[in-house]
């Protein structure tokens, strides 16, 4: 793993249909909304784009001038939830 910093991408690309932008203009939305607009926009990244380096990004080119918007809030959390990966099991941890 490399620790050199990832080249920030251009929104375009780290938000291909715009549902991370457009939630920000929708007057009223709430926080489920919000999850599933970003599960519909987690599912649709593309191949080879690094998930917690893209909601990092959203966070800072978009997110920013919203800080108390709820879609600011569901990436902040997606981004915690990424920051922690835990093993969850399967045949590796079983005894032998």
């Amino acid at each position: 793993m490399t620790t050199e910093a990832t080249p920030q991408l251009p929104l375009a690309q780290l938000d291909p249909k715009g549902l991370i932008r457009e939630s920000f203009c929708i007057d009223g939305i709430q926080n489920g909304e919000c999850r599933s607009i970003f599960l519909d926009w987690a599912l649709s990244l593309p191949d080879g784009v690094d998930s917690r380096q893209a909601m990092s990004s959203l966070l800072e080119q978009v997110a920013a001038d919203h800080p108390d918007h709820p879609m600011t809030a569901v990436l902040r959390e997606g981004l915690e939830s990424a920051a922690k990966p835990r093993r969850r099991g399967g045949w590796r941890s079983r005894a032998r």
